[in-house]
């Protein structure tokens, strides 16, 4: 994989929802690595404004696994309290709100939407956005979402570091998101690109089921001046990692017995065996990665 000739400034970015799986940390150290392969800098920013899924143990498990891997970061929270009083999301609520400022003046961009997720779930789990938008709810109407309007034809392409060039028809991928929330805080995708802007990010390394996410966020950066850096970002999408059962690994499907990757694997070598895959290594290379974290 070529990496980009100029600064290298990348991320962790995990959400303190669940326990950390081995996707998860499987993303870690192929960020990590990339990261300091380029002499780079790296960044550890918690995505917490989901707050009603957020759990302290959870919180915890971050910096337990970050540490269990043997990674390091250059910039970034001590551990949880200093996270809460120095990096959480909770501060930067002025500069999303800026960037959702922007957007609503992006004529036929943004428009108002009262469904819930049980409204769309009840039709068949697709959203109606031609009648809320008829509807043309001021956007100042308490309780309701914001949400971007994705014209049907658009496709937002991209080069990969890893898939080459990707092209993601962002509406049938990701029809008219939220861009924020029913209680007034920005949605992931608008915190995302201002967090990645305002830590100077140019490499973002994910798995291959956020493709629609990056193609979302590609095209929202685009419409506002303030996120334009956002479009110099490089990607590099990695292949998943199966569950046991085949299904893709998610902390919102955890069982309540289940404690992450640290309670599953015996050593971190397990992981590293998982990234020597992923990067096409012979057999037994996991054991060569797994010694470069102490360098």
């Amino acid at each position: 994989m070529l990496l980009p000739a100029t600064p290298l400034v990348s991320r962790l970015a995990p959400t303190p929802s669940g326990y950390l799986h081995l996707g998860n940390a499987v993303n870690f150290v192929l960020t990590w690595l990339l990261t300091r392969r380029a002499h780079g800098t790296l960044h550890l920013r918690i995505d917490d404004l989901d707050r009603q899924r957020l759990r302290p143990a959870y919180l915890d498990n971050i910096f337990q696994t970050i540490d269990w891997l043997g990674l390091d970061y250059d910039h970034g929270p001590s551990g949880p309290d200093d996270f809460e009083a120095n990096y959480s999301q909770l501060h930067h609520l002025a500069e999303y709100q800026q960037l959702l400022d922007e957007l609503r003046q992006v004529p036929g961009l943004i428009y108002a939407c009262r469904c819930s997720r049980t409204d769309i779930q009840r039709v068949g789990g697709q959203h109606d956005n031609a009648d809320c938008q008829a509807q043309r709810l001021p956007l100042d109407t308490p309780a309701i979402a914001w949400r971007a309007h994705v014209p049907p034809a658009l496709r937002v392409e991209f080069p990969d570091l890893w898939q080459q060039h990707v092209a993601v028809p962002l509406a049938a991928a990701m029809s008219d998101f939220v861009v924020r929330k029913k209680d007034g805080v920005a949605a992931y995708q608008i915190a995302s690109v201002v967090d990645d802007v305002r830590l100077g990010t140019t490499l973002i390394v994910r798995g291959l089921d956020l493709l629609p996410s990056t193609a979302a966020q590609l095209w929202l950066a685009g419409q506002a001046a303030s996120t334009a850096a956002f479009g110099r970002v490089q990607f590099a999408h990695h292949a998943l990692l199966p569950g046991p059962n085949g299904a893709k690994l998610s902390k919102s499907t955890q069982a309540s017995a289940q404690r992450g990757i640290m309670a599953e694997a015996g050593s971190p070598r397990v992981v590293y065996a998982a990234v020597a895959r992923l990067l096409g290594l012979p057999e037994g290379a996991g054991e060569s990665l797994a010694t470069l974290q102490a360098v």
